[in-house]
């Protein structure tokens, strides 16, 4: 039988990709009577509007009609979760670059200029800008929440040693290729149709409800692709399409809207940054024995996906360490800056920077490798192995991972290496570092555990492919398809997959938390199960064999002195009236959380990995490059090992700009001054090391029963990264002393490793 699953097979879209021809939302054609639509901004961070004089807006060439708050059907509201983020703002004014009005035009660019022609006047306040600040003012956007176990201040005053100490960790911009966009078509009987570049959908299909004051039975949203998203296209989108909505219901024409990329950066939504501060207490051989730490983010203006976002930061800032005695505080921070959102780790990398800094500083101060410090504190294999929140640690594969990586990437040897090049260089110096991810996979929202798919199979022996999953570049779609087709033992091109539709799948969760694959599987799975089993009971009562003699493989079905094509045997069941479509769902097993108690098993499972990053920077001027990187990563048994490595390769890239180049400035005004690829540096291809190692963990399935038994590979990647990260801290170290080391915070600029070599002493 050829192999369909757990094989490297072409993305389904590559071919389109590198062509020009993959039609995402910007590609939809639109009638001649279509209006483009531009949003008038705030600027200003915080104050009220006092007038506001629109009429030369309004009478603008091209302009169709302006659109304000006073033009929403219903709820002037985008908000996922609290009701606190308006579509348009009406008095209040809460950061740079708010949407204040948008206007529809015959252009875009007639939009565009329209815009500018605004005049209001503003009474400012007063502006919180920053984690600092907040924190002084007890400015929270949610209120602080606290995780504690065991008796962590006994076990701070009886340590033998202790430290303390803080990090900053910088946010990031998604820097999606496509950016946000929307199109609006209305429909018959006050329906509208709605193309959105969005990983949710159903949010954006039920918010837009909301806005017009209609069902959600009166809209539908699909999503072919998205030309990336990384978490800044689930609750970013709603925005865009609501807005489209209400212009295209109004007008009774499409409507389309389309940011540019400097609007797009000042009104959507960044990674959290985050301050952690830490009181830690140790023996000896550097093992935690006591910690107190302090976590607060940036969340910007309004709740959005704060809450859940830093309650994963407090769920991962064990990474794979054992935590006895810990207490973790994370505070929310209200600031007059625009309202962050999901971006890929959800919290989970700002966790775990802050415990490998703890452990990095511990290994400084008591002068040791950090890797033995790191493996001092692993969780164990039979004991050492309930985290913070009381989820016992089940297959710990962090063990295996490191000693194999240990190895295969003669890091004893090449430390030797370093310490002689360094000695022997005065201006250039090396780091290098070992860093493991432990990443919990599943939802923390608890409901968002579902999925649902369709499958129907034609009369040919085609098939066609729901799902309630969408496509971000990330292979979701072809990893399905996979999946259906090995269940009717057929060709993976006999499989069509057809755009996420919420008028076909209802009610789907968003395409995030690394559970796409895991999820939208299964429920496919389910449903071509259903229909196999029909078919199966036709074929016995057809050709009077047992249901275990019929099998389906290499598109063709065998029974006992009898075989036919698979698409043969569906046309012979259609002729009996067989139903040949049906719906599959499926909910995720075993997990249950009490977020009043910060405990239960909120993960299926945990994916594990680890890299060793070397790096080298110039002392002189802070550049630094990556020259090597050996990565061992768990995807359990992959379902397409090509597609997962290109995932472990692009988490990994992008861990690294949000860790050393990718840096977010604001003026004292609170305007972003970093919204163009020209003030703002993500990696490019001659960032990525020329000496790259990465291999996925082998003979290790998911001791969990997941589709085919894979693991997740979407988030834990990123992670991987912060050994990049802590190698540049070693080669700090190597150049300025421990001290110096503890002083570099994240993201690692040039200017950043300048000031921290500032901080120590030469050795």
């Amino acid at each position: 039988m050829s192999q369909v699953v757990q094989i490297s097979t072409t993305h389904d879209s590559a071919a389109l990709h590198v062509s020009g021809r993959a039609r995402y939302a910007d590609d939809i054609e639109l009638p001649a009577n279509a209006v483009h639509v531009a949003f008038g901004m705030s600027e200003i961070a915080h104050g009220h509007i006092r007038h506001m004089d629109l009429s030369a807006v309004a009478s603008a060439p091209g302009v169709v009609r302006v659109f304000t708050d006073a033009d929403i059907p219903g709820v002037n509201n985008y908000g996922p979760i609290l009701h606190d983020d308006p579509i348009f703002a009406t008095d209040l004014i809460q950061f740079y670059g708010q949407p204040i009005f948008a206007v529809a035009a015959t252009s875009f660019d007639a939009a565009r200029r329209a815009v500018k022609l605004a005049k209001i006047e503003y009474e400012t306040l007063p502006a919180l800008l920053d984690i600092a600040s907040a924190l002084a003012v007890d400015s929270q956007v949610i209120p602080t929440e606290t995780l504690r176990q065991g008796e962590p201040e006994t076990a701070l005053a009886n340590a033998p040693q202790r430290l303390s100490g803080q990090v900053a960790i910088g946010g990031q911009d998604h820097f999606y290729l496509e950016g946000q966009i929307a199109i609006a078509i209305p429909q018959e009987n006050g329906g509208v149709l709605i193309h959105s570049s969005t990983q949710h959908p159903s949010e954006v299909q039920h918010l837009v409800a909301h806005a017009l004051h209609v069902q959600s039975h009166d809209v539908v949203v699909q999503c072919r692709r998205m030309g990336g998203a990384f978490g800044g296209k689930e609750s970013q989108p709603a925005l865009f399409a609501s807005v489209a909505a209400i212009v295209a219901t109004a007008l009774g024409v499409p409507a389309k809207v389309r940011v540019d990329r400097d609007a797009d950066m000042i009104m959507t939504g960044k990674r959290h940054d985050f301050i952690a501060e830490y009181d830690v207490g140790f023996d000896t051989q550097g093992r935690i024995q006591g910690l107190t730490l302090m976590l607060a983010s940036r969340c910007g203006y309004s709740a959005d996906l704060s809450g859940p976002v830093n309650d994963r930061a407090m769920f991962h800032a064990d990474n794979c360490y054992f935590l006895e005695h810990v207490q973790i505080i994370s505070h929310r921070c209200k600031t007059n800056t625009v309202s962050n959102t999901a971006f890929r780790g959800f919290g989970g990398p700002q966790g775990m920077v802050a415990i490998e800094a703890v452990l990095d500083d511990i290994a400084r101060h008591l002068q040791l490798d950090p890797l033995d410090v790191r493996r001092a504190n692993f969780y164990g294999i039979e004991d050492r192995n309930v985290t913070p929140y009381k989820m016992l640690v089940e297959n710990n594969l962090v063990h295996k991972i490191v000693d194999e990586l240990v190895d295969s990437s003669d890091y004893a040897t090449r430390r030797i290496a370093i310490n002689e090049f360094n000695k022997n260089s005065p201006i250039i110096k090396k780091g290098l570092a070992l860093t493991p991810v432990k990443f919990g996979i599943s939802f923390t929202a608890t409901q968002y555990n579902q999925a649902g798919a369709l499958v129907h199979v034609y009369t040919d022996g085609s098939v066609l492919l729901n799902h309630g999953g969408t496509e971000m570049g990330q292979g979701l779609f072809t990893k399905v398809a996979q999946v259906v087709a090995h269940e009717f033992g057929i060709a993976l091109d006999q499989v069509r997959v057809s755009a996420t539709d919420t008028s076909k799948v209802p009610n789907t969760s968003p395409t995030a938390a690394s559970s796409g694959s895991d999820l939208n599987g299964k429920a496919a799975q389910a449903a071509a199960r259903t229909i196999k089993e029909r078919l199966v009971s036709f074929a016995t009562e057809a050709y009077q064999v047992a249901a275990a003699d019929v099998v389906f493989a290499d598109g063709q079905v065998y029974m006992p002195g009898h075989q036919l094509t698979f698409a043969a045997l569906v046309f012979q069941a259609y002729m009996a009236r067989v139903s040949l479509s049906s719906t599959g769902y499926y909910s995720t097993p075993k997990i249950h959380y009490d977020r009043k108690t910060f405990s239960g098993r909120p993960f299926f499972y945990f994916s594990w990995g680890a890299a060793v990053t070397e790096v080298a920077i110039d002392t002189l001027t802070g550049e630094n490059r990556i020259l090597r990187v050996d990565i061992l990563h768990d995807v359990g048994t992959s379902l397409n090992p090509a597609l997962d490595i290109g995932q472990i390769e692009g988490g990994f890239l992008q861990g690294v700009g949000w860790l050393t180049s990718e840096e977010l400035y604001w003026s004292d005004k609170g305007e972003l001054k970093t919204h163009a690829p020209s003030t703002y540096k993500i990696p490019a291809a001659s960032d990525w090391p020329e000496d790259t190692r990465i291999n996925l963990l082998s003979d290790t399935p998911n001791a969990e029963d997941t589709i085919f038994h894979s693991k997740a590979v979407g988030e834990p990647p990123l992670m991987l990264a912060i050994s990049a990260f802590h190698a540049l801290r070693d080669a700090v170290a190597n150049s300025a002393g421990a001290q110096a080391a503890m002083h570099l915070s994240a993201p690692a600029t040039p200017e950043a490793i300048l000031r921290a070599l500032g901080a120590g002493e030469v050795v």
